[in-house]
């Protein structure tokens, strides 16, 4: 059973009546009388937060402190002070402490303190399970997060298809990264050395896919959105797969292929050999177990471009989250990531009735300003924090009509 918070006091009365609160709020406590009871369940892994008294006899409170802290720097202790210990309790605050409570504590002063400090124990150690999947060296664990079963289910089929060496169709609902998928295929692939190329097959004709093939010689050629392929370049295609030796066809689609193949509008030939090897993304409504996993990540990914800390994540942020069918998938919960961290949250609502590419430029323009106000103006040095070109970023600034003037403080 998981724990939520590690009680830690040689008062067994305090301690049985700390255990009893935190129970009434739906949190899982492990009573202990002692630091040495407490010693063996202080891990790096630990998923909770220990809550202990100060004073105690033998090694009392800061000593767990500074064992903890020993131990996993960001595991939060949270100390309970007699009215005699509050100096004591701001210094161990200076050591790392997550906060203190006078004793005797009252359950609606103690509960929301360590459900704050469970949720950024929960963020850290999502972040450091983040890290790891990025050090491995399985593209699939990598690059494709998620701890549901539909999850499993996708990081599985692409390990199956990928060494294939097969045509592959992915399929997702809008937003669902199916180019990212189709990405971590190649980097399974015995075609993982050559190039991957990406071509959107709107307006496709026969002498581009000629080149396209040209060009992901040795390597993968991705087809994106291949519903939208000329009737012609499908044909082509199709005749093209029987002597592609030298090159591997992955085809995305958000579309129902069979029922563009019922309508006449999809090469019944392409589309047969194609959904041989089909790969399914499951839409976020189908998982949503997924999204604190999805939206912690893409916190991280803004805060770091943005050059600001990692905000907190409250479990109630998460559970509104979590109730949304985010029609838009990923792409609309990374959105919604850089909107929480650069404190946009109530443009939300709104910013969901415009289109993608609107309320990615808001984003964008939101970064520019961010960048220029840190760097109190200067364009060249913001240029460098957003990792842009200079070239890049002036021409950005023009797009929006924004002047690093404006960002300068006297």
């Amino acid at each position: 059973m998981s724990v939520d918070v590690l009680v830690v006091d040689d008062d067994a009365a305090v301690r049985d009546a700390l255990v009893q609160s935190l129970e009434l709020a739906d949190l899982t406590a492990r009573p202990a009388g002692s630091f040495i009871e407490a010693k063996d369940h202080i891990a790096p892994d630990f998923p909770g937060v220990i809550l202990s008294d100060i004073r105690m006899p033998g090694r009392d409170g800061f000593y767990l402190l500074k064992y903890a802290n020993g131990v996993d720097a960001e595991l939060p202790v949270v100390l309970l002070t007699g009215e005699g210990d509050i100096p004591m309790a701001v210094e161990a605050m200076g050591q790392g402490a997550f906060d203190f409570l006078e004793k005797p504590c009252a359950p609606d002063d103690l509960i929301p303190v360590l459900q704050r400090a469970l949720s950024t124990r929960r963020l850290v150690l999502e972040n450091r399970r983040l890290k790891a999947q990025l050090q491995t060296g399985d593209p699939a664990a990598r690059m494709l997060f998620g701890t549901s079963a539909l999850a499993d289910d996708l990081r599985a089929r692409v390990r199956t298809v990928a060494p294939m060496g097969v045509e592959v169709l992915v399929t997702g609902p809008p937003g669902a990264g199916v180019s990212k998928v189709a990405e971590v295929i190649h980097l399974m692939s015995p075609a993982a050395r050559g190039p991957f190329v990406k071509r959107s097959s709107a307006g496709m004709d026969g002498v581009s896919l000629d080149q396209a093939f040209s060009a992901a010689t040795g390597g993968t050629l991705f087809l994106d959105d291949v519903s939208a392929l000329p009737g012609a370049t499908q044909y082509a295609l199709a005749e093209k797969l029987e002597h592609a030796e030298s090159v591997r066809l992955i085809a995305g689609t958000t579309a129902d292929l069979s029922a563009e193949v019922e309508a006449g509008r999809m090469n019944a030939e392409l589309y047969y050999r194609l959904d041989v090897t089909p790969v399914r993304i499951p839409a976020l409504s189908e998982r949503p177990e997924d999204i604190p996993v999805l939206f912690s990540h893409y916190v991280a990914l803004a805060a770091e471009q943005a050059g600001i800390p990692v905000p907190e994540v409250t479990t109630d942020h998460m559970a509104r989250l979590m109730a949304q069918d985010w029609p838009g998938n990923a792409r609309s919960l990374m959105s919604a990531a850089m909107r929480f961290v650069l404190g946009m949250p109530e443009e939300a609502a709104a910013a969901a009735e415009l289109g993608l590419a609107e309320q990615m430029a808001r984003v964008e323009r939101s970064l520019l300003i961010a960048a220029l106000g840190r760097q109190n103006g200067r364009a060249s040095e913001a240029a460098k924090a957003l990792k842009l070109p200079r070239k890049t970023f002036y021409d950005k600034l023009a797009r929006y009509g924004i002047r690093p003037d404006d960002y300068r403080r006297s």
